[in-house]
Order: structure tokens, then C-alpha cells, then sequence
């Protein structure tokens, strides 16, 4: 046995009895979901790949479906379902560009989800031209004044805590001028604005910040360091989207290998079976593709697979769903209510036709489609760049609308 596999072993043992501990010392049938969630994170089970101390073991990010597997077959409860902003975009920023400090006050309520968190990048006029945006930050003193507007901000109404990235040098390269911050939510001069979505909810928000002060203690990073913040986070944010690894037949196909056997046997051709098999076919190369690269992933920022994943989620949400409506026929038009609702969570579908309307929005959060294909070429083949002809220019000179 080499060095390499005696380690990988070691570590397995290790978090096997750290999970075992934690099932028998807080059960999760009869253990609050807070309780349980706060002693994982004290166990280092939250994260393994993050710091010890800070809800990780330091070790390799893989190991956390380890971890997962065995806790939710026990009925724990998923940190993703109160909290997915935070938990799957935020928490990892912080754990990299945070201080001692912000990771010690953050990381642990944010994983047990008594503080909810939002990511405040898209405005109206810059969306995937993130590089463009226009909300400013102006150093006084200890503090900094931000005064701008950010749109399509998910769970916005809940949030205690934000991650904003704003322009805090308008002469310098777009890409050089940002800066990211940890901003209070609940502050008297942050206006949360509820956004009506095709589904009837709420989802999203807009946010209106008029001169907010952000003491200089809440930087992410340094000054300027705001893209190299918001690439952390939007590479957590498309594994989170995109690189679910679902149970087998699970996950969104589940919901139209489940309307396919409630048809009429008269209406099982094989022409419409080949359709089903065709996207269960491709619904299980996704996953596979996604355990592959959960295996391959290394400690830091993950890389361009989760664009490909997200990528490939996204387009096969909106076929499954658009095929399952073409199942239920005329009931699909059936919606039921349409009242605006606050929803407490993301992408919670209590019908399947709430489940396609929200699926349209796949291919647009955490990056479109399109720049999902850029970086596919670029990074991943190799391909010339796309034209950037504002690169070399500061932000004040470049055309806006």
C-alpha cells in the first residue's frame, strides 16, 4: 500500500467514527435541525475541506459525500434547504477571503441556517457583464458609503447578511475596480423589494442601498479585490447548481419517469418511451459526469467543470420539465393558485407545473448559458478568448446604457 493510500484510509476512518459519534450523540429524529447542524459544524462535518475550526478537517472536498450519504440516510437535516445561497456560495467565499474574525462570527450560523445569507451581484444594467456594474463604495474613514440598486437577489427578504460587490475605483480596468463586502441586511438604509416571478412567487428581489455604511472591518479581501471574490463565489454557486449528484433515477428525472408510468396504457407509444429514455439517458451522464469531477476536485476554488455542469443541468431541467408537461396534456395547463408568495426556500415545487415555469430561470442564474459556453471554450479547449474590447479601458470610459 502506498503513502498516498494509507492516508486516504486513515482520513476515511477518521470521518467514518466522527460521523458515527455525531449520529449517536445527536440523533437526528429526535435532535433539533439547529442543534444538529451546529454540533456537524463544531465536528469539522460541515465542510471537510475548510479549516479545522471553522466546520472543516482540511481534507479532501470528495470526502464530503461521505460524510452526507450516511447522515441524511439517518433523516438529518440538509443545510441547503434553509440556507442554499449561504451554504453553497457564500460560506466558501468567506472561508477564503474572510478574516480570522469574519469566520469565526459567520460560518457557524450560517451552516445551521439561523442567519440566512444573499449574494448581491446583478444590477439592471449589468448581468452577465458583472465586470460592468455601477453601485458604488466610497471609503470614509472606517467606513464606506454604498449607494446603487442590485436585482434578481434570491432570498433577499430573508437575509441577515449579504455578500456585495460594488465599483470603489471608477478609473481603474472594470475588472480592477470592484470590492466585495459583508453587508447588514437589516440595516435602516437596505430597501428589499419583492420581484414577482411567472410563477407567482417571490423568489427574488430587488435590493436599493442609499448610503449604507459598511465599516471597513467587513471587507472581503482588500480594495480591488472584488472580481477575484465574485469568481469564488460563482464557481461555488455553479457546483452548487450544477453538480448535484442525485441518487440514481432520482432528482428531477424522477418527476417524469413518475408521469410517464401514470399514463394510460394507451398512451405509452414507443415513440414517446424512446423520448423518456432519451432524457434518462442523458440525466444519468450528468451525474456520472458530476461524480467524476466530485472526485477529481482538489482543495480551493473548484474549476471549469462546474460551469459544464451547470451548464448541462440547466438545458436538461427545461427539456424534462417541457416533456412532462407534454405528458400531462390539458392538465398541464392546470396551475391552481397564483397568489404572490414569499417562498421560506429556493425552488421549492409543491406542483410540476410550478417546477417548469421555475426551470425556464435555470439557464440564466449563476451565469448564463452562453457564458457557460465561453468558458467551456476557452478554458476547457483552449479556444481564442471572445472579443473584449473594453479590457485595457478604465471603467469611466466604457460605453454604458
Amino acid at each position: 500500500m502506498t503513502v498516498t493510500e494509507s492516508t486516504l484510509t486513515t482520513d476515511e476512518q477518521r470521518v467514518s467514527d466522527l460521523v458515527e459519534q455525531l449520529l449517536a450523540e445527536f440523533p437526528p429524529k429526535t435532535t433539533s435541525p439547529i442543534e444538529f447542524l451546529g454540533a456537524q459544524f463544531d465536528k469539522g462535518l460541515a465542510w471537510v475541506h475548510f479549516p479545522v475550526g471553522h466546520g472543516g478537517l482540511d481534507l479532501n472536498p470528495k470526502m464530503q459525500r461521505q460524510v452526507n450519504e450516511r447522515i441524511y440516510s439517518q433523516g438529518a437535516p440538509n443545510p441547503m434547504y434553509r440556507n442554499p445561497i449561504g451554504h453553497g456560495m457564500c460560506g466558501p467565499t468567506v472561508v477564503v477571503w474572510g478574516s480570522e474574525e469574519q469566520k469565526r462570527r459567520y460560518l457557524r450560523p450560517l451552516f445551521t441556517g439561523e442567519e440566512v445569507w444573499c449574494q448581491l451581484f446583478s444590477e439592471p444594467g449589468s448581468g452577465s457583464d458583472f465586470a460592468g456594474l455601477s453601485s458604488r463604495g466610497v471609503r470614509d474613514g472606517d467606513e464606506w458609503i454604498i449607494n446603487g440598486q442590485k436585482v434578481w437577489t434570491t432570498l433577499a427578504h430573508l437575509s441577515r447578511w449579504g455578500l456585495l460587490v460594488v465599483r470603489t475605483d471608477a478609473e481603474a480596468v472594470k475588472h480592477a475596480g470592484l470590492t466585495a463586502f459583508v453587508v447588514d441586511m437589516h440595516a435602516p438604509t437596505v430597501d428589499v423589494r419583492p420581484l414577482r416571478q411567472m410563477t407567482g412567487e417571490a423568489e427574488f428581489n430587488e435590493v436599493y442601498f442609499t448610503d449604507t455604511r459598511i465599516p471597513n472591518s467587513e471587507l472581503l479581501g482588500s480594495p480591488g479585490d472584488g472580481w477575484r471574490v465574485s469568481l469564488t463565489t460563482l464557481m461555488n454557486e455553479r457546483v452548487s447548481i450544477g453538480g448535484t449528484i442525485p441518487l440514481k433515477g432520482s432528482g428531477t428525472i424522477q418527476a417524469l419517469t413518475s408521469a410517464w408510468s401514470n399514463l394510460p396504457a394507451d398512451r405509452q407509444d414507443d415513440a414517446t418511451r424512446d423520448d423518456v429514455m432519451k432524457l434518462w439517458s442523458r440525466a444519468e451522464v450528468l451525474r456520472l459526469t458530476n461524480i467524476r469531477a466530485n472526485q477529481n476536485r482538489k482543495k480551493g476554488d473548484p474549476g471549469p467543470e462546474g460551469s459544464i455542469g451547470k451548464m448541462a443541468s440547466a438545458n436538461l431541467n427545461k427539456d424534462i420539465y417541457a416533456k412532462v408537461m407534454g405528458l400531462l396534456g390539458a392538465d398541464g395547463m392546470l396551475y391552481g393558485s397564483y397568489a404572490m408568495v414569499r417562498p421560506e426556500t429556493t425552488m421549492a415545487f409543491d406542483t410540476l407545473q410550478k417546477a417548469f415555469l421555475r426551470s425556464r430561470a435555470n439557464s440564466i442564474e449563476g451565469g448564463t448559458t452562453e457564458v457557460m459556453l465561453n468558458i467551456l471554450g476557452e478554458r476547457v479547449l483552449g479556444l481564442p478568448g471572445d472579443v473584449r474590447v473594453d479590457r485595457d479601458k478604465p471603467w469611466s470610459q466604457v460605453p454604458r446604457n
